[in-house]
Formats: structure tokens, C-alpha cells, sequence
């Protein structure tokens, strides 16, 4: 089979949703689009969603660049990491010499792993997180929604911003609680909901860096995951759901965290 007869994957999908195909990738998603009607209308919604997303933060994107992202800066701060490093390989070269932490200096010199996508690193947790807990009878939750008011207050003090429960009744999810988890370099707090069928569904809040505010979507088995960054703390919500299914419920969340203004 040429290559011209296989079908985009998801990373081309997004890549075409994010406007950085050029050409026969291009040409082949568009191709692939006019075949499927229900691809077409996921993509296009897509679409709309980052043309909406960009709209809404054009103010920020107009502001000036911070100082710490200037190339410049970067640069600086760059050099100085390495002549850092390497004044710390030269003393480690001296102990080696003498005989003493050869072990230690082998570790020193492995090269440091590239950190993932920060949208990844939150989908992952938030995976991590739902399948620990969701599958629990006893104890899903660490405060139940009878404590709602109090296990929001708690959440938010840990996180350092505030937090609210988006009430996901219209599409069949009601909250049943919350717990505080760790992650990255802090606190990390998930919501639980669950449907009448007894499906769960939970939303990961965490700090993050970075300015991904483009949904980006994650599948692990049966457990799918939309996650983005905004204004300093990342959100994935993780549910057994299909795609179609659980964007809307995201873009929902999405709406009713971001402050209106």
C-alpha cells in the first residue's frame, strides 16, 4: 500500500487543527475529511474552539513578552546553567581521580531527560489519578459533596487559587466529592462526578507552566483526556467516554473556570 492511502493519524489531525500542515499532509487530512462527514464536523468544532480560544486571549497575547521569556534572557540563563555544570563535572572529575565516588560521577554525566509537553505531563497525571480512585467503592472521595462548600475552601487554599465545582448536570454527571493529591512541584486537587449509571468522571486541576491553552487530547485504553493550561494552572478532565463525547463536557469546563471580564 503506498503512502499516499494511509490515513492521517491524530497527530496530522491536530496538526491540521492547529494550521501547521503544509502540502501533501495537508492535502491528504483534507482528503481524508471529504470521506468521513463525522470526522469533517469533529475537526471543524475543533477548529472553532482554537479560533475561539485565540480571540478570548488576544489580550494577552498582545502584552509585552516577560522578561524570563525574552531569547535573550534564556540565552543568559542558559550559560549559565552549563558553566555551572561544568564547573560541577570538573570537581566531580577531581573526586573520581582520588578514588572516591566513581559511582556518583557516572550518574552526573548521564544525560537529563527531555521534559514532555506541560499539557502531556497534567493528561498523564490526571490519568494516573482516575484510574487509582475511580474504580473505588468505599472510598472514591476524600470529602464528599455533603462537605461541598468546605471541600472547595480546602482545594483552594492548598492550590492557591479558587476553585468551583462546574456542575455538569446537563450532560447526566453530578458531583459526589474531591480529594487533594500531589503534583508536579505542589498539590494537585481532583473532582469526582458520576452518572446515574454509576460511570465516573473527574477533573485535575494543578499548577503548570507554560501558555498551551489549546485543548490537547490523550487516550489510555479506555480512559480519555482533555487537558489545557490557563493563566498558571493546568486542567485535564478524564472519563471511559469517546472524544465526541467528551468534548463538549470540557468546553463547558472550560467556560465556567474562565473568569468573565
Amino acid at each position: 500500500m503506498s503512502s499516499d492511502n494511509v490515513a492521517p493519524g491524530e497527530d496530522e489531525l491536530q496538526a491540521y487543527v492547529d494550521e501547521r500542515l503544509d502540502g501533501p499532509q495537508r492535502a491528504a487530512v483534507e482528503a481524508q475529511l471529504a470521506r468521513s462527514p463525522e470526522l469533517r464536523d469533529r475537526i471543524q468544532a475543533e477548529r472553532r474552539h482554537r479560533a475561539s480560544l485565540r480571540s478570548q486571549l488576544q489580550d494577552k497575547a498582545d502584552e509585552p513578552i516577560p522578561a524570563r521569556l525574552r531569547i535573550a534572557n534564556i540565552q543568559t540563563a542558559r550559560r549559565t546553567r552549563l558553566t555551572r555544570r561544568a564547573g560541577l563535572a570538573a570537581a566531580a572529575l577531581a573526586i573520581f581521580v582520588v578514588g572516591v565516588g566513581a559511582g556518583w560521577l557516572a550518574n552526573e554525566q548521564r544525560p537529563s531527560i527531555a521534559m514532555s509537553a506541560p499539557t502531556t505531563s497534567i493528561a498523564q497525571g490526571a490519568t494516573a489519578a482516575y484510574r487509582t480512585f475511580v474504580v473505588e467503592v468505599a472510598h472514591p472521595v476524600e470529602v464528599g459533596v455533603a462537605q461541598e462548600a468546605h471541600l472547595l475552601q480546602w482545594l483552594s487554599k492548598r492550590l492557591g487559587r479558587k476553585l468551583e465545582a462546574p456542575d455538569l448536570t446537563p450532560f447526566g454527571y453530578r458531583l459526589i466529592g474531591g480529594r487533594l493529591l500531589p503534583g508536579g512541584s505542589g498539590a494537585a486537587a481532583q473532582l469526582m462526578y458520576e452518572d446515574s449509571t454509576g460511570r465516573r468522571l473527574t477533573l485535575y486541576v494543578r499548577a503548570a507552566d507554560g501558555t498551551e491553552t489549546a485543548f490537547r487530547f490523550q487516550k489510555d485504553g479506555d480512559a480519555a483526556t482533555f487537558a489545557w493550561i490557563d493563566q498558571g494552572f493546568g486542567f485535564a478532565v478524564t472519563a471511559m467516554a469517546s472524544r465526541e463525547e467528551l468534548l463538549p463536557i470540557a468546553e463547558a469546563i472550560y467556560k465556567g473556570l474562565t473568569p468573565k471580564g
